[in-house]
């Protein structure tokens, strides 16, 4: 099942059918450890929607109410050796290395819900960066109490040239206006998603196809449960959190974004998530 926010109200979609949920409040209805059971009873009284050309679907907003974004960074292994190659001028290269044979995750704050935006919404470069690339990655939805209870698709977006300059700056790498993207839905499944689950990255300009590329989940070294206990082992989510996992898919040194460059992110089965870059 899939719930989709919108400006007036919250957009249930099960076996290809719309309904609205009689309930509007966000944070709400997702946050639940038995999100799928309680939308499973509450859609059973629910009359499908039509859309048509007259009656067209509601926009989409990103799926999050009051949630904090927090982010795992050096899960993949090509993340961490982009990650070395980005900061060995600076000394910092085996930082990543350590990190990622390390038992305790790399966790970083995010975004403030206020500063998420949705599918089709405009995403951010850093007007001091020069290196700068979108990091598409699978994203956690975790009740209060710390259970994954749904997905959504993250654009982790990322500036290499100033985390590249020192591992300290790693916050104004990835935190400022338009860096995070969530989007397009909150994919609530009866049971977690198998490791073949493909992630895919396109990346379009001027028409142009300039990057793709895609990774499994089997190629994350840590898993959905071992990244949400470190996060929740400190820190309270009255409303839950999202986490997104890191990336696999890193364009070569050679590569940056361009402002107008159209970003697509797809994960089946919860959808594409597609930002431009402004």
């Amino acid at each position: 099942m899939k719930l989709y926010k919108t400006q007036n109200g919250i957009l249930l979609e099960k076996s290809d059918l719309f309904y609205r949920l009689h309930q509007t409040d966000w944070d709400e209805v997702v946050n639940r450890d038995n999100l799928y059971d309680w939308l499973e009873i509450h859609s059973a009284d629910l009359i499908p929607l039509t859309f048509t050309d007259d009656i067209p679907m509601p926009e989409l907003l990103a799926p999050i109410g009051s949630q904090e974004v927090w982010a795992s960074g050096v899960t993949y292994y090509r993340s961490r050796t982009a990650r070395m190659e980005e900061s060995e001028v600076a000394g910092g290269g085996s930082f990543y290395d350590r990190v990622y044979e390390a038992e305790r995750p790399e966790l970083f704050f995010k975004s403030s819900p206020a500063r998420v935006v949705g599918n089709h919404g405009t995403v951010r470069i850093r007007r001091d960066s020069s290196w700068n690339v979108p990091e598409p990655e699978l994203t956690l939805f975790a009740s209060s109490t710390g259970t994954l209870v749904g997905y959504t698709i993250g654009n982790d977006m990322s500036s290499r040239s100033i985390e590249g300059e020192n591992p300290l700056y790693l916050p104004q790498a990835k935190t400022y206006t338009g860096s995070a993207a969530l989007g397009p839905c909150l994919y609530v499944p009866e049971y977690a998603l198998p490791e073949d689950t493909v992630i895919d990255i396109a990346i379009v300009r001027g028409g142009t196809e300039v990057f793709a590329g895609e990774v499994t989940l089997a190629q994350m070294k840590r898993k959905a449960d071992e990244l949400l206990k470190f996060l929740f082992r400190e820190l309270d989510f009255p409303q839950g959190a999202y986490l997104m996992t890191g990336t696999g898919i890193v364009p070569e040194s050679d590569f940056t974004l361009e402002k107008g460059d159209i970003i697509h992110i797809s994960i089946e089965p919860i959808g594409t998530l597609t930002n431009v870059v402004g």
